[in-house]
């Protein structure tokens, strides 16, 4: 398994650039860039640039607001520039932001994405010069490149495209159509087992692939530390955001499927409550155990290692970010990312 951060914007290009170059040193595999308040587009180059030798990913970048060919023409460039060290992570986000805030149509979201990916493919054929731009699907329709307007070719066009799938149909979609799937942070080993991969093989069946070829990039609230006052702070950061995701309705049954039942209903009502405290203290460490990975520094990948072996093909630690801020060193985590390899 490799081992990468997650980082998200607010950063800016020289920070982003140093904290590339302290994970390079350090020995982590990667980074992947999530899209909120600002494109992940800028801080890839800069951290690219920075630190060549690591892998680097959108985790996710949100597809509707972007023609297809834009999407393309961006992981065209990052994958030359990196020396194809780049993949494309595609994802829907939520109706609300895609209509009211990005201006874009959103539904089906299911088979628009689908679509989107077979569109992007049809670009990255027709820019390495193998086929004519001429994809008509459902939703978007590309056939017009002129010489003049293609990117200019490289020895990379084989762009890996990763979807973010929670659902059954998003599962087999991403069996069917993806190269590897971008799994929810708020995910429990059950719920990979049962729901997950089951789905994913569905879909790969159907498509005439192996589940092998789909490959599991999954995101890890790991909170390590030697101490309890040391865990203290990734602790309290791991509650919060994994009451904040469960408070949506749609993930309810990750906690049902495990025995705690109406948890998502109540956070939903502290939420609606404003009370963030009463949120994370919800979350019970039973809770934790399922969710997130929590022990000492030394215990740590051994027990990544056994929870996600022979199912992740890649750790993105969702907390690696906050830790290095707060004073932990980056080597620590690089101790990790070696282990796991």
């Amino acid at each position: 398994m490799e081992f990468d951060l997650m980082t998200g914007p607010g950063k800016s290009w020289a920070e982003t650039a140093e904290l590339a170059r302290s994970a390079q040193a350090a020995g982590l595999s990667g980074m992947v860039f999530t899209e909120t308040s600002l494109t992940p587009w800028m801080g890839l180059a800069a951290a690219a640039t920075a630190a060549p030798e690591l892998h680097y990913a959108t985790g996710i970048a949100v597809a509707f607001p972007r023609s297809p060919m834009v999407s393309a023409s961006l992981a065209w460039e990052l994958a030359g520039n990196t020396g194809g060290r780049f993949r494309l992570g595609l994802g829907t986000q939520v109706r609300a932001h895609v209509e009211r805030r990005y201006g874009a149509e959103f539904d089906p979201p299911g088979p628009r994405l689908r679509d989107y990916v077979r569109a992007v493919r049809a670009c990255f054929a027709a820019f390495a010069g193998g086929e004519r731009l001429s994809y008509e699907g459902e939703f978007y329709r590309l056939t017009l490149l002129p010489h003049g307007w293609a990117p200019p070719r490289h020895g990379h066009p084989d762009i890996m495209i990763d979807v973010s799938a929670v659902g059954p149909w998003m599962c087999r979609m991403a069996g069917a159509e993806a190269d590897g799937v971008h799994v929810h942070p708020l995910h429990s080993v059950h719920y990979l087992r049962e729901r997950l991969l089951p789905a994913v093989a569905a879909g790969a069946a159907a498509a005439g692939r192996s589940p092998a070829d789909v490959d599991l990039i999954v995101p890890v609230f790991v909170v390590p530390g030697d101490t309890p006052e040391e865990r203290a702070p990734l602790l309290r950061r791991a509650r919060e955001q994994i009451a904040f995701y469960g408070s949506t309705k749609n993930y309810a049954f990750q906690f049902d499927d495990l025995g705690f039942d109406g948890t998502s209903a109540r956070l939903n009502e502290l939420l609606k409550a404003g009370d963030i405290a009463g949120m994370a203290a919800t979350i019970t460490d039973e809770m934790l155990e399922h969710f997130a990975v929590v022990g000492p520094w030394d215990t740590i990948a051994d027990t990544l290692r056994e929870r996600y072996s022979g199912i992740a093909a890649r750790i993105v630690g969702y907390l690696v970010e906050e830790s290095v801020g707060s004073g932990t060193a980056m080597g620590r985590w690089g101790e990790i990312a070696r282990a796991l390899r």
